[in-house]
């Protein structure tokens, strides 16, 4: 049985680590201002979802694996970071567009897609991530206890939830803040061009970190 003084430290390490001003704050605040309040839920959604890939990885074994084959994280942060820049420049062309409400309401659950495609693709792409999973993980399991495999699943979903609540009111937070700003068009724009900065910075940051 693993100790509870040990699970409630986690989930403190779990609250300072998403409290963290990076990558993944400002990807959901640019998803927030970008999608508005349903943007930011949906991001949120894309980060749980990775969390639980690289659980369920840590928990097989798979992260012992990557750390000896560099080439398929790689492959996973060049596809995110190709994802981004895409991002970058669909946003920066709409920023440049007048769309009508009616366009807005057609276009939406396919950039809701989009928004919670590219929220897995960042978190699976996050290095970060995979040495949380390598490194920090390890010194919360208890010998002697449950299975190490079963000790990382309870980890993983507590980091899994901490996060996806945290993310979740980060991004309606942005979303908010962005749709009390919506009845100004010039406004509109200059939010989506900088939502546009944010993805090709993130984009560039997997790029420059993949060689």
């Amino acid at each position: 049985m693993m100790e509870w003084g040990l699970l409630l430290g986690f989930a403190g390490a779990c609250v300072v680590l998403n409290l963290v001003p990076g990558p993944g704050m400002m990807f959901m605040i640019a998803h927030g201002i970008a999608g508005g309040r349903r943007g930011g839920i949906a991001a949120a959604l894309g980060m749980a979802t990775g969390t639980i890939v690289h659980t369920v990885a840590a928990a097989l074994g798979l992260n012992g694996l990557l750390s000896t084959a560099p080439a398929a994280l790689e492959t996973v942060k060049i596809i995110g970071a190709v994802f981004l820049l895409y991002l970058a420049v669909n946003t920066l062309m709409s920023a440049r567009k007048s769309t009508t409400p009616s366009a807005t309401r057609a276009n939406t659950r396919s950039t809701l897609r989009r928004t919670y495609v590219s929220a897995v693709l960042t978190n699976l792409a996050n290095p970060k991530v995979v040495l949380f999973y390598f490194a920090f993980v390890p010194q919360f399991l208890t010998p002697g206890g449950w299975v190490v495999s079963s000790q990382i699943l309870v980890l993983g979903t507590m980091l899994i939830i901490i996060g996806l609540i945290m993310d979740g009111a980060v991004g309606i937070a942005a979303g908010t803040f962005s749709a009390l700003l919506l009845s100004k068009p010039k406004f509109q724009r200059r939010l989506k061009e900088l939502c546009a900065v944010i993805f090709g910075g993130l984009a560039l940051r997997l790029f420059t970190e993949t060689t």
